[in-house]
């Protein structure tokens, strides 16, 4: 499992989140800083790293030592690697991802790892990471449940996986939430008012829906005897039904893009949404199915 600092109290705050997902996988933590100029300020012609950076790699080798002494206080005993890598963030932390189980970084922090959200690397991660990416952001509910987003697509499957195994890891009840409205393209949230669209049955969509979600949650039940599984059907726009579920939960897991999505791209607006809004971790799942 690997975790991206840049220093800031967003980043050391997921530094500790990431320590107890670690616990909880009983695997080791790699805290990852990226090495180099910030973004915007290189010298034309200049390499994003060389060995005279001696004062710059000094502060990137105490903002990891900061980093660990939080993950230890978090999780005592837990097996910890440190690394400054020269380059750029979304280049350092997707080539570190591609041998881990889950990424972590923070919503804000100083233009690095934690800064992600300021701009595009975190949705590029999301949507081109080889492994999980979690979003670490609001104010979770210690005891909420584990909220998964259901779309019904393939690609989504590994996210219900994910969801399942972390309910398990966590000893919380799973919520399993698929929003469904009378737009053929689920996750259409353009103008127009989808709660009140013209269809020829809205009472056999409905049912329809609720056949997806069960058989979405059903198999997995299987795999997961000991979690606690809530269906719930929700009529409503996707993305504010998501995010309201979010301010009860502890965790939200999602896929990069669902049944609703188009093909040019690569990560769903409802999972960008939950990126920047939702009021608790977001976990982001990659399909195999997904481009």
């Amino acid at each position: 499992m690997i975790v991206g600092v840049d220093g800031s109290a967003s980043s050391l705050h997921a530094v500790e989140v990431a320590a107890y997902e670690a616990y909880l996988r009983g695997v080791p933590l790699r805290i990852v800083h990226a090495f180099g100029h910030p973004t915007g300020r290189l010298p034309t012609g200049a390499p994003p790293w060389h060995p005279g950076d001696q004062g710059l790699e000094s502060m990137a080798h105490g903002t990891l030592a900061r980093a660990e002494e939080r993950a230890r206080k978090a999780a005592p005993g837990l097996v910890i690697h440190r690394s400054v890598v020269p380059g750029d963030a979304f280049e350092v932390l997707d080539a570190e991802a591609r041998s881990a189980s889950l990424a972590v970084v923070g919503s804000r922090g100083l233009g690095g790892f934690a800064g992600l959200l300021l701009g595009s690397t975190a949705v590029h991660l999301a949507a081109h990471g080889t492994c999980p990416l979690m979003v670490v952001r609001g104010r979770p509910d210690p005891v909420g449940a584990v909220v998964l987003a259901v779309d019904g697509s393939e690609a989504g499957e590994a996210a219900v996986r994910f969801a399942f195994s972390e309910a398990e890891l966590r000893n919380a009840p799973l919520v399993a939430v698929h929003v469904w409205n009378t737009w053929s393209e689920r996750a259409y949230e353009g103008p127009g008012d989808p709660l009140n669209a013209m269809v020829v049955d809205a009472d056999h969509l409905r049912e329809s829906e609720q056949h997806l979600l069960d058989d979405t949650v059903s198999k997995w039940q299987k795999e997961f005897p000991q979690v606690t599984v809530e269906r719930q059907l929700v009529r409503s726009r996707i993305r504010p039904a998501l995010i309201e579920a979010s301010r009860s939960a502890q965790l939200l897991v999602t896929g990069a893009r669902g049944r609703g999505g188009f093909t040019g791209l690569f990560l769903g607006s409802v999972s960008q949404a939950l990126l920047h809004h939702a009021e608790c971790p977001v976990v982001v799942v990659r399909g195999p199915a997904t481009p």
